[in-house]
């Protein structure tokens, strides 16, 4: 069981331009995909606010988002950081494992990592995120801005804020999906 104390909003700014941009994969016909929120079991809340402010969670989390677009299955994890490498700690097990065998039932898993000190993020497919794991048994522990590959940056345009859809199809012509 995990806890939980409010530990800020950390990610919140990234997440609040991904539902953003979701709504508007809806609204254009694009996809349906949809932030999963993680069970908690609240412990104190506040008499004159009503807001939680001690909880655990009910269950481990998996990802994020998951949804559906253009009939191809999708599920992904959001990821911040404030310096030019991505701990890989900071992803944990089972996640990798729901993602693993979200792909052997025919899905596509992801994470988008936002490098905020360089305005930059990341869609980064679960095949190079395990080959990241991978090396980091015996090797580096996380995965600096500059291994990734500049065909999946993530940019602002077409009006989506976070048009990871584009990095999705790169990702798709890749796999001959």
């Amino acid at each position: 069981m995990a806890y939980w104390a409010s530990r800020g909003l950390r990610g919140s700014t990234l997440e609040q331009f991904i539902n953003s941009t979701n709504a508007s994969y809806i609204n254009k016909g694009l996809g349906l995909v949809q932030k999963i929120p993680t069970p908690i079991v609240p412990l104190k809340i506040n008499s004159k606010t009503k807001v939680i402010t001690s909880a655990y969670f009910e269950q481990k989390s998996t990802v994020d988002y998951i949804g559906v677009v253009q009939g191809i299955p999708i599920c992904f994890d959001v990821k911040e950081t404030k310096v030019n490498n991505f701990p890989l700690k900071n992803i944990h097990k089972h996640q990798m494992e729901f993602m693993e065998s979200f792909e052997k039932q025919k899905g596509v898993a992801f994470i988008l990592i936002s490098f905020t000190s360089l305005n930059e993020t990341y869609y980064v497919p679960f095949r190079i995120l395990q080959k990241f794991f991978e090396r980091s048994i015996n090797g580096r522990k996380s995965i600096k801005s500059d291994e990734l590959d500049k065909k999946y940056i993530i940019k602002n345009e077409e009006g989506f804020l976070v048009h990871y859809l584009k990095g999705l199809n790169t990702d798709l012509v890749e796999r001959n999906y």
